[in-house]
């Protein structure tokens, strides 16, 4: 698995290539908690487009920088799902806090 940054307006573009799992999770929970802090980024958008896989540990990954960016009044929302993704954030109950968008410039758009 690998993460990258980039910024797109007010916004922190977390793009994650791989599997989200529990192997990894902790090192990108760091990483991401860590750009926040330094760059002052109050909304956080994950482009999903190269994820296959996501287990419980990557929902609380989310949703941990889901409370983070509401306590700086921000927001936190997820692009490019494939139908797996999507799948998952019905049945998680995650579509219901966090928005889903096709693509990271509609979601930087928005926010």
């Amino acid at each position: 698995m690998s993460v990258s940054f980039r910024n797109v307006n007010d916004c922190l573009v977390v793009e994650i290539e791989g599997e989200i799992d529990h192997h990894f999770v902790d090192e990108v929970k760091k990483s991401i908690d860590t750009r926040l802090m330094s760059n002052d980024v109050r909304n956080v958008v994950f482009d999903l487009k190269k994820v296959d896989f996501m287990d419980s540990a990557g929902i609380g990954m989310i949703i941990g920088r889901y409370k983070q960016t509401v306590k700086r009044g921000g927001v936190t929302s997820v692009a490019c799902l494939s139908d797996n993704l999507k799948r998952i954030m019905m049945i998680s109950g995650l579509y219901r806090i966090i928005k889903i968008y096709n693509s990271v410039e509609e979601a930087a758009k928005v926010l």
